[in-house]
């Protein structure tokens, strides 16, 4: 559902609510006349059932968009608020008096429908799958970081940043990516939200890293500005880890607000000193200035996600740049083949493919998570067509002699068979149910079991040659498994 679902209201008030569905691809083409216009012919607009939806249609109005743009769960404030005031709403038009007239009663019915259609739309985004997926993802993070970051922190103690604690948190992070939407934008929010926070927390734990590497303070004897400036350090360390907390939701007491202006004051303070003279001071000076920006740029995030060119990534120019880039990879894959079906091997525009790799890694990913996975798998895309290539060009050139290890003989017909499956894998369109993805998994299992079953014999190319074709049979696996996992930004 888009931004402008419900100025196009009125005009969908005699219709029953889809939650959205007709106005996600824009408003209607021509507006028709409103049902409760066309009994004005009947009944004078004066009349008090009238009258009344209309100050139902007026209350529909203003909490549609809110009810269509709801991220939250059954048990949070606002949907209570929504469900109460829906539900209210319900019941005045239930007491609608129609005097047993059709065209009222037909009136009331709609208006009716439209209200439960809001309640239907709200009650499904807050207990769907994917919402409460999210959920459970975030609060797995949320134990994460209050076991390892924030309660060593409150006991007084050193919080210890951990390679395990960081590969922890970019794997919930990926994990959230996976978690699909089906386009809903309270789903997209939700999702949005969530990664935002896990993100700023993780950026801010690999700061504290980066920290803890640098050279100790200045000593206080060197210049009487450095005493404070230490002072302020330690005062951030124990902001960062208050951020952390907020970032998180384990924070009862504090508010961005609150450590906003806490953190500014440190910088107030940071800029009366006097460190004229010295550079090696106003460095220091500088270096805790930067850590303060750096938490301060995470404390907005309690309206990420209000903006649709946000949590809505369709609208984001890097996903835009990268589904440019996918489109030309599919015609090149059309082209190669075509023309592989031809038996022509001379088509190959891998300069083409290797310029899309240099235009993909220069696509600005702003540290969005959803945008990397986006951009990894359009480099798989292309990498999976330059290598079917290679093989193509490599079995072409293959002139086997008399005295070629057996073993060596086996494990390039098994890649001859792989380049043949693989061609299939390149132009699958299906899904997984489908028979044809089935049957093109079994085939890449045998190819692997076939490898498997190769005995080297001591001879060391042949060892390294079957241990190639494995990793390349897994790579077209991996590849179909890809094509066919629905994976959306």
């Amino acid at each position: 559902m888009c931004a402008n679902v419900f100025g196009v209201l009125k005009s969908l008030f005699g219709k029953p609510f889809d939650g959205g569905k007709r106005m996600d691809h824009g408003g209607p083409q021509q507006q028709p006349q409103h049902p409760m216009e066309q009994q004005q012919q009947a009944y004078h607009p004066q009349h008090p059932a009238m009258m009344r939806l209309y100050e139902v249609q007026k209350e529909v109005a203003s909490l549609g968009p809110q009810v269509c743009t709801f991220s939250g769960l059954q048990n949070d404030r606002e949907y209570k608020r929504l469900e109460r005031d829906l539900t209210r709403m319900l019941l005045e038009v239930d007491q609608v008096d129609t005097e047993g007239k059709m065209e009222l009663q037909g009136a009331r019915k709609r208006a009716a429908q439209e209200v439960e259609g809001l309640l239907r739309y709200l009650e499904e985004n807050a207990t769907h799958p994917s919402r409460l997926a999210i959920e459970e993802l975030s609060n797995e993070a949320r134990r994460l970081v209050d076991e390892r970051v924030v309660e060593p922190q409150r006991s007084g103690g050193v919080t210890e940043i951990s390679d395990e604690l960081v590969d922890a948190l970019q794997e919930l992070i990926l994990r959230l990516t996976q978690v699909k939407t089906e386009g809903r934008v309270p789903l997209r929010k939700a999702r949005y939200r969530a990664l935002t926070r896990l993100c700023a927390v993780q950026d801010v734990i690999e700061g504290r890293t980066q920290q803890q590497t640098l050279s100790l303070p200045l000593s206080g004897e060197t210049h009487e500005a450095v005493h404070c400036i230490n002072q302020v350090m330690v005062k951030v360390s124990v902001a960062r880890s208050q951020l952390v907390a907020l970032l998180m939701g384990l924070s009862g007491r504090d508010s961005c607000a609150h450590l906003s202006r806490i953190l500014t004051e440190m910088q107030v303070e940071l800029d009366a000193l006097d460190v004229s003279g010295n550079a090696a001071i106003r460095n220091y000076r500088k270096q805790v200035v930067e850590e303060i920006n750096g938490l301060l740029k995470h404390l907005d995030l309690e309206v990420e996600g209000d903006d649709t060119r946000r949590y809505d990534l369709a609208q984001n120019n890097s996903i835009r740049e990268i589904e440019a880039v996918r489109a030309h990879v599919s015609h090149l894959r059309e082209g190669v083949l075509r023309h592989c079906m031809m038996g022509d091997v001379g088509y190959r525009p891998k300069a083409d493919l290797q310029g899309l790799l240099t235009h993909l890694d220069q696509v600005d990913t702003a540290k969005n998570p959803c945008i990397r996975e986006a951009r990894r798998r359009a480099v798989v895309e292309v990498q999976a067509i330059i290598t079917f290539l290679d093989l193509r060009e490599a079995l072409a050139r293959r002139q086997p002699g008399p005295s070629e290890h057996p073993s060596h003989r086996a494990v390039w017909l098994v890649l001859g068979s792989l380049s043949d499956l693989q061609a299939q894998v390149l132009g699958f369109d299906g899904k997984r149910a489908d028979k044809s993805y089935m049957m093109l998994e079994e085939l890449l299992t045998k190819q692997l079991l076939a490898l498997d079953a190769v005995d080297p014999q001591g001879d060391e190319v042949t060892k390294m040659a079957r241990k190639q074709a494995v990793k390349f049979a897994q790579n077209i696996l991996n590849y179909l498994d890809m094509k066919t996992d629905e994976w959306e930004y």
